[in-house]
This record gives structure tokens, sequence and C-alpha cells, in this order.
């Protein structure tokens, strides 16, 4: 049955960014010559990029391009081999505990305790980050992402595609400033995943929110994204609008571009 998402009111809703005026131009994100080598295999190879305040950013590539290895460095959850990151303009290695209150994660890939229910999981978590609400917060989440009917039901006993939706509200339980989201319209059907992207969009305009998004939908980096940044191997290779990108390479979608990319195709302007 497809799940009716609450339509989240209140803020500026003029467009992308619009919630923090003038401070569009600040870097959120920035990374330098960052380099993750295990053993005798290199994950990430000295990527450099950055990602703008109030916007949201395509990380792609495909299986075994860097892009998990990343984001763990990103959340300080892998040390780097070598180069920096730097969040909210602070080292992140340095300040990791200060920043992540800042920060959240959602991957529907990474289990919360089968045991617990939804309403017990995110108890913990809204404890964990310290929040003077976590009831309220639970409350209005639940309802905005049609949670409400399963916050009794044990985690375990969850399709795959409502625990998509409960690490997404896990996610957003301390209204982060960085949100960065791994595959979150995995397991959705077509109705609930527009109706997640729509939300997304609103939470953004409403916080001024910044968003790292890593999909395999390309459908959805298109609709979601004012850039992207493409790895492959470790290495970033391309960098652009996906409206620039599917110019630069003569195509006609973002799934095209993304084909061509993992083809060693280079772009017309390259070639």
């Amino acid at each position: 049955m497809p799940v009716r998402l609450i339509t989240v009111c209140g803020g500026n809703h003029n467009g992308l960014g619009s919630a923090v005026g003038n401070t569009l131009t600040e870097v959120v994100i920035e990374t330098v010559k960052l380099r993750k080598r295990f053993d005798q295999i290199v994950a990430v190879d000295e990527i450099s990029f950055s990602v703008q305040r109030g916007v949201t950013t395509a990380l792609l590539g495909g299986n075994g391009a860097g892009k998990t290895t990343t984001i763990a460095m990103l959340l300080g959850l892998l040390l780097p081999t070598s180069g920096h990151i730097r969040i909210f303009g602070e080292d992140m290695l340095q300040h990791r505990y200060r920043l992540l209150h800042r920060m959240n994660f959602s991957s529907p890939y990474v289990d919360l305790p089968q045991r617990l229910t939804v309403r017990q999981n995110l108890t913990v978590y809204g404890h964990l980050y310290r929040l003077r609400d976590t009831g309220k917060r639970i409350a209005r989440l639940a309802q905005e992402l049609g949670l409400s009917e399963l916050l009794e039901r044990r985690y375990g006993k969850l399709s795959a595609g409502q625990k998509t939706r409960v690490s997404l509200a896990k996610s957003l339980l301390n209204e982060p400033e960085l949100l960065l989201l791994d595959e979150p319209t995995a397991s959705l059907d077509p109705d609930t995943a527009d109706a997640i992207r729509s939300y997304l969009k609103q939470y953004q305009q409403r916080t001024g929110a910044t968003m790292l998004l890593a999909s395999h939908n390309m459908t959805e980096v298109e609709r979601m994204c004012a850039e992207v940044i493409m790895l492959r191997q470790g290495k970033v290779v391309d960098v652009g609008a996906p409206a620039e990108l599917i110019t630069r390479y003569g195509r006609n979608t973002m799934e095209e571009v993304f084909i061509d990319i993992a083809r060693h195709k280079k772009s017309e302007i390259a070639a």
C-alpha cells in the first residue's frame, strides 16, 4: 500500500538553498588529496572536492569506486591514510565529536537492533544525540514519514522499504545541517520514493541543510542534485551539474552518462 507522507510546512520555500541567504557559497565539506589504502588496495586515491552549503551534491560511481569508503571517512568512521577533511571549516579528525552533532547519516544497509521496536530504536538515538524533546521529535517524524503505525513493531519484523524510512527518520532526529544519504529511496515503491524525495527537498528548503547523496537511481540524481561528483577506481573523474554532464557526454540522461564513465568512455569535450 502506498504511504502518504505529510508535507512539511513553514520556512522559506523559494528554492534550493534559499533558507541560508548569502551563505550559499560557504563550503561545508572539503577534501584535499584524500587517500585510503587497505593493505595493497587503494580504495580512495587522492580525491579533492568541495560541497557548498544548502546544495544537494551526488557522489556517484560503480561498485568499488570508493563512495562508501569516502562517506565513512567523512563521518570519521575510517581514518584516511593521507589527506585532509574539513567539515564546516574545521578539521574532521581533530574536531570529530564537536562536528558530529551537526551531521547525520542514513543508509538502508546499516541495520538497527532487530529486537527493539521502532520507537525504542529512535529513542536510543535521541538520547545519544542528547535531544531534549525526543518523544515529540519521534512523533512528528513518524507522522511525516508514515511510520506512526509501525512505532511499536520490532525493527526485525519490518520490510526493506519500511527499514529505509526508519533509517531516514533516525538521521533527521537531530535536524542535521549536513545529511549524508546512501540510497535514501532503496526498496521503496515509486509513489513513496517520490514522496520521500519531495520531503527531503522541503526539509532542505526549510533548514538550509546540505546533502551528499550516493545513489544508483539516476532519475533521482537529476531531480535532487545541483552537482555531481563522479568516481571511478577511487579517483574523481568528472564534476558538474547533471545537465552539464549530459551535454558534455552527448547523452540524453544521467544513466547514460553513468554507464559511459563506468566503461571508461571520455566526454565529447575531452575527446
